[in-house]
């Protein structure tokens, strides 16, 4: 990472979202050829008395193919990453400092994975209830339907307690 932060250059990339494991469990229906189109910049920061900081900045851009919690029907919901990262020498480091850092603190290590941090962030942004604006098909209710409904001809809903009552006496 420090010799990507020194050259300065951004990496900028698109990667399927097949490629991505995780990410593609939560997808429904996804296109072989949907991508996400990401970007990261490696920079050195001086520090007072010490060495320069490694920094990384993420940005992706992805529509990920969700379930509609109300319709159950594919919904495409686009997902967007903006993220800085400071890389610290220990773990012992990023656990102290991460309370009083507002950017995420990463491990220097020999061996980086920019796209598991990737797909992190990506999982991370996506809704918790995915769900159309409007779908396109009015949700249909299955369990409970009739007596939700109560009875049409009367106006007014049955007593629950009276419900129950017939339920008692049916054993």
């Amino acid at each position: 990472m420090k010799a990507f932060a020194q050259d300065g250059v951004a990496l900028t990339e698109s990667t399927l979202l097949q490629k991505m494991e995780r990410l593609a469990q939560e997808t429904q229906g996804l296109q072989p050829d949907s991508t996400v189109k990401w970007e990261a910049t490696g920079e050195l920061r001086p520090r007072a008395g010490a060495d320069d900081e490694v920094w990384l900045h993420l940005t992706a851009e992805a529509t990920v193919p969700l379930t509609c919690q109300r319709c159950m029907a594919a919904v495409e919901t686009p997902v967007e990453v903006d993220q800085w990262y400071r890389f610290v020498a220990t773990e012992e480091i990023a656990m102290a400092e991460d309370d009083q850092s507002e950017e995420d603190l990463l491990v220097m290590e020999p061996q980086f994975d920019l796209l598991a941090v990737l797909e992190d962030e990506l999982l991370m942004a996506l809704p918790l209830v995915p769900m159309h604006e409007q779908c396109p098909v009015a949700p249909k209710l299955q369990a409970g339907e009739a007596d939700v409904a109560g009875d049409p001809d009367s106006g007014k809903k049955p007593n629950p307690f009276a419900v129950l009552a017939q339920l008692k006496t049916k054993k």
